[in-house]
């Protein structure tokens, strides 16, 4: 396909993506498979175009007076990927499957093209009844960050402590050009290409030996700052496809007990040839038998730490999952502020007297972080927080930069702060 071709077909997936309310991956995946004449190359450059459009579809819809898909895709070409106008002009020549040729309306809105007297929620292409929530989380610069939830995220990787060293795997895969994380002892980082695309790493060998997984350098953060220590007896209670389960272990240096269970079983996806690839032998996988079961219940009151990867609105993984934001609605926030403080309270159960409850959401929205916190406390006045600088001062490195990112009750990271995936922690522990 040629490069006004995939526009074309950009544009028809959008259609699809906005008409129907549904998932851009599960779009993608229907066109891709109803047009067998397109490679993978072109898939993979017709989903970068999506992804980019939904990225800054409040900002381009604004300058370009239009959310039709066409509108958003020639505003992202224009504001995201700096095409000029002659170029965009170019790729629509309406010949050989190209759009058609641009619109005098069309053609000024891209010479004049400019967001700066948009509205705020507009120009941090944050969902307009989001907007205070943002707000009252960032303050001023909530703009700012939320234009950075609208950039393109790298690709990070989690080296496994149980088979390698960063050393290690940045040398096997030096022919991909590996940064060290800023932050996690155990982060490799790839930047995108000029397409958006990062490096197909789950094809290289290192892979395979389960030398690495592949995870936001936020979420390792998260997960290490919990304070798990080797011979502890651990829960993942909300473990899912297993990222931080796999992190924990590994951080536990094979030693202790590890149980990995999920308030909904549909969602646990850790998978037995995962945790052999790993050499995490440690993990003992609980399967809840229906809603409301504790599969857990002859481990009650011994855990010295409950990891809770609470349920939320993903706000802070937009960079990856951009269809998203759009999607959620009000009572889908609602309904997520009701799951948090049910985990909770099964976390508070679970932990023994003097143990923690590490409490990890991958929101931005105060409703779900520091809220959610004072909301069970309310109800648990036998649990404290951990002051967020006692939690950085007990970590395995010097983490004090990350104190100007505390709230009142935990740590709140976001691509602007820490060049990572939004994700916040608050600690507690159970008293004596």
């Amino acid at each position: 396909m040629t490069p006004a071709a995939r526009i074309s077909a950009a544009i028809e997936v959008l259609q699809d993506i906005i008409e129907r309310r549904r998932p851009a991956a599960d779009a993608l995946k229907d066109w891709g498979l109803s047009r067998r004449f397109a490679g993978s190359k072109d898939r993979a450059a017709i989903a970068s175009l999506v992804y980019d459009a939904l990225r800054r579809k409040a900002s381009s819809g604004y300058a370009m007076a239009s959310e039709e898909p066409r509108a958003l895709v020639l505003g992202m070409l224009r504001g995201l990927r700096g095409l000029s106008l002659g170029e965009i002009a170019a790729l629509c020549s309406g010949e050989n499957h190209a759009p058609t040729p641009l619109s005098a309306d069309e053609t000024a809105l891209l010479t004049a093209f400019s967001d700066e007297d948009a509205p705020s929620w507009v120009r941090a292409d944050v969902p307009e009844w989001l907007w205070p929530a943002f707000e009252r989380a960032f303050g001023a610069m909530a703009i700012e960050e939320g234009q950075a939830l609208a950039a393109r995220a790298p690709v990070d990787l989690r080296v496994n402590r149980l088979r390698a060293s960063r050393e290690a795997v940045a040398k096997d895969l030096a022919h991909l050009q590996p940064e060290e994380g800023a932050w996690s002892p155990d982060a490799l980082r790839f930047q995108p290409g000029q397409d958006g695309r990062g490096p197909s790493l789950q094809t290289e060998t290192p892979f395979f030996a389960g030398a690495f997984e592949i995870q936001d350098e936020g979420s390792q953060l998260v997960t290490l700052l919990a304070g798990v220590k080797p011979g502890e007896t651990v829960i993942d209670l909300c473990a899912g496809a297993g990222g931080k389960t796999l992190a924990l272990a590994a951080l536990m240096a094979n030693r202790g007990n590890l149980y990995a269970t999920d308030l909904d079983g549909r969602r646990l996806a850790l998978r037995e040839d995962r945790l052999a690839r790993s050499g995490a032998d440690i993990v003992d996988i609980r399967i809840p038998r229906s809603r409301g079961h504790e599969p857990l219940a002859d481990v009650a009151g011994q855990a010295d730490l409950v990891l809770v990867d609470a349920p939320c609105t993903g706000s802070g993984t937009w960079r990856r999952n951009p269809d998203a934001k759009w999607r959620v609605r009000p009572g889908a926030l609602a309904e997520r502020i009701k799951d948090q403080a049910e985990v909770l309270a099964r976390a508070a159960r679970l932990v023994k007297p003097g143990g923690r409850v590490a409490y990890i959401t991958c929101s931005m929205l105060p409703e779900e972080n520091d809220e959610a916190i004072r909301s069970f406390l309310g109800k648990h006045p036998g649990f404290a927080v951990v002051a967020p600088i006692d939690v950085l001062a007990g970590a395995e490195s010097d983490f004090s930069l990350l104190a100007r990112f505390v709230t009142e009750f935990g740590l709140q990271l976001s691509p602007r702060r820490t060049g990572t995936d939004g994700f916040y922690l608050a600690c507690l522990r159970r008293g004596d």
